[in-house]
């Protein structure tokens, strides 16, 4: 009787182990880690890696190729089936709630979609306008669509209390991803699972770039009220300290205040200065900046060099623009695979904080063109 009891015992013991491979090797799949049309370690190498038998592997992949996630080709080995199940392609809607659909988040969306198409997932879009009083009602209306995860672009600037609303995010009853939001100072209590831009580092670089040109006195000009703004000012200011450059030459203005005197203020504010060269939130600021100082018999980038900071627009000013571009395309795709890893593996998936550093693409305006090609 014993020995029956252990034969039981070993049988359990083999359908497990065969059991959890063929998840792992799913999981492994459905996440990315093997593409479609990938060829997978052979069973010996399995065998060998994890050091289960080879009927236990082989019961593996027995597993997956009658779920049609693997398909066998004689004598050349396992591979990712091209085509998985309709009920797996399907079964995935994300919800996701952006600002606006307008300049800085096309790109974002496109990247999402692009990702979750790729995967078979569909997405479910929300704006709430830059109101943050429609935020609950938009992520409600996307949960009563039975999304699966979320990617949100919420606001968690300008609160009393980002951290307890970023927490209240996180529990809600779907899986969150931030896209380009994250908090600002949260440190180690910051559990948010994100993908953004590193606004501080992308400002450090420019600021880096216009020292090495021989600048000395740089300025900053930015569109207050943002949320990139923070950390365009933080990645401004500890470059100047780093480089031991002048500080205070900063000036902000609302998006309005800056159309209504078309950047003559801020002109004021940099000839006053007596700065030679320019970081600029955004790419619009610039401009009119440049047309203030085109009335003023300044040129550019002759006298000022200037670099902008967000790249939607930055090659149609009437000097083109170098500018600081935030991978905006890339963080949409991110943000959609890091949430497709989490609903695959659950809570078995590392917490992804993804910072992604902008590059600066270098045009007529800060006066290097002669150095580097558009």
């Amino acid at each position: 009787m014993a020995g029956k009891r252990a034969a039981v015992r070993d049988a359990e013991s083999r359908g497990l182990k065969f059991e959890m491979l063929a998840d792992q090797l799913r999981r492994g799949i459905l996440a990315g880690t093997w593409t479609a049309g990938q060829k997978l370690p052979t069973e010996q190498e399995l065998a060998k890696e994890t050091g289960l038998s080879l009927t236990t592997v082989r019961r593996a992949f027995d597993e997956l190729v009658a779920e049609r996630i693997v398909v066998r080709r004689q004598g050349a080995g396992s591979f990712v089936a091209h085509t998985r199940p309709r009920e797996q392609s399907t079964r995935r809607r994300i919800g996701v709630l952006l600002p606006d659909t307008q300049l800085y988040y096309p790109r974002v969306l496109q990247g999402i979609d692009e990702s979750l198409q790729a995967a078979g997932a569909s997405l479910q879009l929300a704006t709430y306008r830059y109101q943050p009083e429609r935020e609950d009602d938009a992520i409600a209306s996307l949960l009563d669509a039975d999304v699966d995860g979320l990617i949100l672009a919420p606001t968690l600037t300008g609160l009393d209390d980002p951290l307890g609303r970023a927490q209240q995010l996180m529990s809600l009853p779907a899986p969150v991803v931030l896209v380009e939001r994250s908090l600002a100072d949260g440190g180690p209590a910051d559990t948010t699972e994100h993908v953004c831009s590193d606004h501080a580092g992308g400002a450090y670089d420019a600021i880096t770039h216009l020292a090495r040109l021989g600048h000395s006195r740089i300025a900053l000009l930015t569109r207050s009220a943002t949320v990139t703004e923070f950390g365009i000012v933080r990645g401004y200011r500890r470059a100047i300290a780093d480089l031991g450059l002048p500080s205070g030459l900063e000036f902000a203005q609302t998006k309005q205040e800056w159309e209504s005197d078309s950047g003559s203020s801020a002109f004021t504010a940099l000839h006053e200065f007596g700065a030679t060269a320019a970081l600029v939130f955004g790419d619009r600021e610039a401009a009119l900046l440049q047309g203030a100082a085109r009335r003023a018999g300044v040129r550019i980038p002759d006298d000022v060099a200037l670099v902008s900071y967000d790249d939607e627009v930055a090659d149609l000013a009437e000097v083109p623009l170098t500018a600081v571009a935030p991978p905006k395309y890339r963080i949409g795709r991110m943000a959609a695979e890091v949430m497709l890893r989490r609903l695959v593996e659950g809570d078995e998936c590392p917490l992804h904080q993804i910072r992604l550093r902008p590059r600066i693409v270098i045009r007529r305006s800060c006066g290097a063109s002669a150095l580097h090609q558009d």
